[in-house]
């Protein structure tokens, strides 16, 4: 199967608890204005590749100590049947890491960020998160900052979805992030780059841009601006 993806990172540290293997799906319908990867959305951007060589990235991951796997955007949910192949594999893979445990104890997790509301949900979407521990849920509203850790906005909503995603979730429904929530990875060229992973609180990519142009980094096209 294959699934359209702007990128990978392991470890990522801004999305989820502890170290994580992060992926984020190409194509996003919503375009929620203010949103920090605009370099997303065009369902023809990123690269085509196939559900089965995640899977590998993702075992070798759980080999690293991964604690998680958070999938993001774009739009996890406008890729329905690659979404819920990863998240059906990333579960078995993870399964036969813990040595058959059932899922309540321990072990790595599965996150997925989705604008979409519950009410919103086609079949073909719940279907895609079944396999998921735990999902943040809503658009992106610029007009409506929060301090509440790993969401955009105060409109957004952290459920979990199974026994595990309650054990490890339980205690940051309400918590507030502490210190900066962006982690940046050097990207090797060409052409070089970088990318912003996380969920930036007001101002924090302004200053991002500032620290980057004093160590001699120019960013021509940061994806958060027109």
């Amino acid at each position: 199967m294959e699934v359209r993806i702007s990128g990978t990172h392991f470890p990522l540290e801004t999305l989820g608890p502890g170290q994580r293997l992060g992926i984020w799906f190409q194509g996003c319908a919503l375009a929620c204005p203010g949103c920090m990867s605009r370099h997303t959305w065009a369902p023809e951007g990123g690269t085509t590749e196939e559900v089965s060589g995640l899977l590998r990235m993702w075992e070798e991951a759980l080999g690293r100590g991964a604690e998680g796997l958070t999938v993001s955007g774009g739009e996890p949910l406008d890729q329905p049947e690659a979404l819920a192949g990863l998240l059906a594999g990333a579960a078995r893979a993870r399964d036969r890491a813990d040595g058959g445990a059932d899922g309540g104890e321990g072990g790595a997790d599965l996150l997925v960020y989705t604008g979409y509301e519950p009410d919103e949900l086609t079949a073909a979407r719940h279907r895609a998160l079944r396999g998921a521990d735990a999902v943040i849920t809503g658009r992106f509203r610029v007009a409506r900052p929060t301090r509440l850790v790993w969401r955009g906005s105060a409109n957004q909503r952290l459920r979990p979805l199974t026994a595990r995603g309650e054990r490890r979730y339980a205690p940051h429904l309400a918590r507030d992030s502490a210190g900066g929530r962006l982690q940046v990875v050097a990207q090797p060229g060409p052409p070089a780059g970088v990318r912003v992973h996380g969920v930036p609180l007001r101002g924090e990519l302004r200053a991002v841009e500032q620290g980057l142009r004093e160590a001699g980094v120019t960013l021509r096209s940061p994806s958060w601006r027109p």
